[in-house]
């Protein structure tokens, strides 16, 4: 039988044959392609340190390092607001010394905290720590698990939870240390939902490539920047509370890469909508060039097939833009797979109804990678501001406000 991928053309994508619609999907994932190049020794970060208080949390306009862990936690039952106060507190004075390459109180192996590697220690809230602590008029109004999608095969394991841990840093012994302290320091109060770890490659100035190959986050919001700080940052107009914090959306997006492997270079790039060497559109010389979305080839058929990835993770207005962030996951396959890989793609943004929604709503719909991709796991929190100094706690003006 002859390989139903390998022959996968620009006018089947464009007609919305089974390779363009799908049946599992991919969330707003900023792909593309770079040309490689030669990698070149790098420097060793071990004791670099990144500052932890600030106006906002370090871990989302830092650059980003090579490995993560997200953690999420559930609320342990009778769990209140006076204990959700004293684990927070509790964090900010561990993650205030980790990230200072200082051993957090009691740590029992406080040789592993000497090399913070660029560490940032994030901390979020899940819709129902809101409940919990009687404050659901201050919850934004969108801090929700997100809506159904006909593309999702969510499992439990991966979805929700009443807090998250972002903990990033250059060596995976840093974020693996910096997880267990924190966890273990609050176990009484809460119980582990799940933990995610991945990670990330790509010679410096260059963009990272996920495990089909593919660069993935060329089109982002450049950190310190206006554009950032009207798009990601909140400005506590409706929440105040919430000034110079933002949102995370966590989408676990599982890869096909048996059936992805089976697909030739052509209708990779069909797919997605550059090319595989280079990064370029197709309607493009170089990676960060505009795809011209309304080029046409001399039959007439869409250059940039209208249901390639690029097309529909494409804002369609300025309101739709938001920071994207990518980091591979490989772990051991189930008995009798070959694989076991993927993508946590995080998204941060204002308002997650606003930004993250429209887009994902066009994934979710038409996406010629939902092929090959499937969201496994998802869930959404606010990230308050960041701690101004010693003395306050993460999230303070949550419930002193």
């Amino acid at each position: 039988m002859a390989d139903p991928h390998a022959g996968l053309s620009r006018r089947r994508l464009f007609g919305g044959g089974a390779a363009a619609v799908g049946v599992v999907g991919a969330a707003g994932m900023g792909w593309g392609a770079a040309g490689l190049t030669d990698r070149r020794p790098e420097p060793d970060h071990g004791l670099d340190v990144v500052a932890f208080y600030g106006t906002h949390q370090a871990g989302i306009e830092t650059t980003p390092p090579g490995h993560v862990a997200f953690a999420g936690f559930d609320l342990a039952p009778g769990v209140g607001r006076d204990d959700v106060i004293g684990l927070l507190r509790i964090w900010t004075d561990d993650a205030a010394r980790l990230t200072q390459g200082l051993p957090a109180l009691a740590d029992t192996e406080p040789e592993l905290a000497a090399r913070p590697a660029r560490l940032t220690i994030t901390v979020g809230f899940g819709p129902e720590l809101f409940t919990v602590t009687g404050l659901t008029a201050r919850r934004p109004s969108w801090l929700r698990q997100l809506p159904p999608f006909p593309v999702d095969r969510l499992e439990p394991a991966y979805t929700g939870a009443d807090l998250v841990l972002q903990v990033c840093a250059e060596e995976a012994t840093t974020v693996a240390h910096a997880v267990r302290v924190l966890s273990k320091h609050v176990r009484s109060l809460v119980t582990v939902r799940w933990v995610q770890r991945g990670f990330r490659d790509a010679p410096r100035g260059q963009t990272m490539r996920n495990l089909m190959g593919q660069v993935d986050g060329t089109v982002n919001i450049a950190p310190r920047t206006v554009d950032f700080e009207r798009l990601v940052w909140d400005d506590g107009a409706s929440r105040p509370w919430l000034r110079g914090g933002t949102s995370l959306v966590l989408r676990r997006i599982a890869m096909d890469l048996d059936t992805w492997d089976e697909l030739d270079a052509d209708g990779r790039e069909l797919t997605v909508g550059r090319k595989v060497t280079t990064g370029a559109p197709l309607t493009g010389t170089a990676e960060h060039d505009e795809p011209d979305l309304t080029a046409v080839d001399r039959n007439g058929i869409p250059v940039i097939p209208p249901s390639s990835h690029v097309a529909r993770a494409r804002h369609t207005h300025d309101g739709e833009r938001f920071l994207r962030r990518g980091f591979n996951y490989d772990e051991a396959p189930a008995p009798g797979q070959l694989s076991n890989s993927g993508l946590l793609f995080v998204a941060y943004q204002r308002d997650v109804d606003a930004q993250f929604l429209p887009v994902q709503r066009r994934l979710a719909e038409f996406d010629a990678l939902n092929e090959w991709t499937t969201p496994v796991g998802s869930a959404v929190f606010a990230i308050p501001p960041g701690v101004p100094g010693p003395g306050h706690y993460l999230g303070q003006r949550l419930f002193e406000s």
